[in-house]
Parts: C-alpha cells; structure tokens; sequence
C-alpha cells in the first residue's frame, strides 16, 4: 500500500504519517530525513542532491524520484510506504506516477489533513523558545507558568522570524497555492480523501485509518 500525506505547516502531518505508519506496518519516508540519510551514506544520488542543496538550489524532481524508488527498494518497504514532504507539485506527482507506472506500482490513497487558516495562523504563531536552554513553549497547548519566562531555566523567551505571523502567512499562501491543483489532480483520479485535521490527535488518527481502511482492496477511479 503506497500513501501519500498532504498537509499545510501545523496541520499535523507529519505526526500522523509517522503514527499511522507505525500502526499499519508501513515505512514512513519524510522526504528531508530521506535527503540527509542518502548524504550521510555518500550514495551518488545523495550526492548530487547536496550539490544543489549546497547552492541553496531546488533537488530536481527525476533526482528525488530516483531517491524515492531506490528507498523504496529496502525491506522496510516491503508492505508498503507512507510518503510525507512529497510531492509537493502537480510535476512532482506526475513523475511519480510515471515512476511508480514502469514498476507496476500505483499510489493507493492521497489523505489531506484539512485545517483552516486562521487554526493553522493560532497554532503556528503561538510558539516561543528560551533563549537559553532552547525549551520550546507554545501559548495554547504548552504555556510558560509566568509570561515570557522559561520554566525550566527562567531564561527569556522569544519567537524566532519563522513563527512571526507575517512569515506564517506568507508560508501559508504558498502552500496552499501550490498544494491547490495537486489536490485537484488526485481528486480526478478517486484517490484523495479528507480528513478533518481539527481535534483531539488520537482522533484525527482514528478517523485517518478509518478513511484508509475503508478503500483497501477496492479499486479506485
């Protein structure tokens, strides 16, 4: 079984993907801790992709999809793969299908974890790390016990660039700008299903196993 998780910043993603995985025997691949495990072991695509990473250059996609099938290639992928970080474009979805197609092999579900924005701005921007010991603390669900100070070492705290909310809505609009159409594209092919990313985690899970469940064995399309 081969799926593919889509999710704005906040949305959670990457917590289900790695929980569901687990829980349906599925290897987990996060595309930026697949790019750094190819470089650590020096393999040649590793290799090439750092060289574009080092330039602050975008890994091409047929680069990433070699990736991707060579990682799939491990016995840890024998039951099947939850994708997470990729793709991120129509193109890239395109490459993968054409990939995965000379394989004999097919993407099985597409789950986008759907969370308004003015949610994702509040979960976002709430975030606040101490400038001494790095504790990270958020305004909702973890909240310091006296406002601006770190419980652990009574350092300051503070809210880096990337959690000010202009840069927050900045990230946000060009998620959702180019995660439109990819939506669109699995929606045509009877592959997306969505899932309500607000609530309790644990509930969030059960409803996304339930929505991967319910399509197993069936075909779709």
């Amino acid at each position: 079984m081969y799926v593919i998780f889509l999710g704005a910043p906040g949305a959670g993603k990457g917590t289900q993907a790695a929980e569901v995985a687990k829980e349906l025997k599925l290897a987990h691949i996060a595309t930026g801790d697949m790019f750094r495990d190819a470089q650590k072991k020096g393999t040649t695509l590793g290799l090439k992709a750092k060289e574009y990473m080092e330039k602050g250059m975008l890994v091409p996609d047929e680069i990433t999809v070699a990736m991707l099938l060579e990682r799939i290639a491990a016995p840890d992928c024998r039951q099947g793969v939850i994708f997470d970080g990729f793709p991120r474009t129509v193109g890239q979805a395109e490459a993968l299908d054409k990939a995965f197609s000379q394989q004999k092999k097919a993407i099985d579900k597409v789950v986008y974890i759907k969370v308004d924005e003015a949610e994702l701005m509040k979960r976002l921007t709430g975030r606040w790390i101490c400038r001494q010991c790095q504790t990270p603390f958020h305004e909702i669900t973890s909240p310091p016990k006296i406002k601006g100070k770190c419980d652990k070492c009574g350092g300051e705290l503070y809210q880096r660039d990337d959690d000010k909310p202009a840069t927050i809505k900045q990230r946000l609009k060009v998620f959702f700008a180019q995660t439109a159409p990819l939506i669109d594209y699995y929606t045509r092919t009877g592959k997306l299903v969505e899932v309500n990313g607000v609530g309790e985690v644990d509930g969030v899970r059960k409803n996304i196993l339930k929505a991967l469940k319910k399509g197993t064995g069936r075909k779709q399309g």
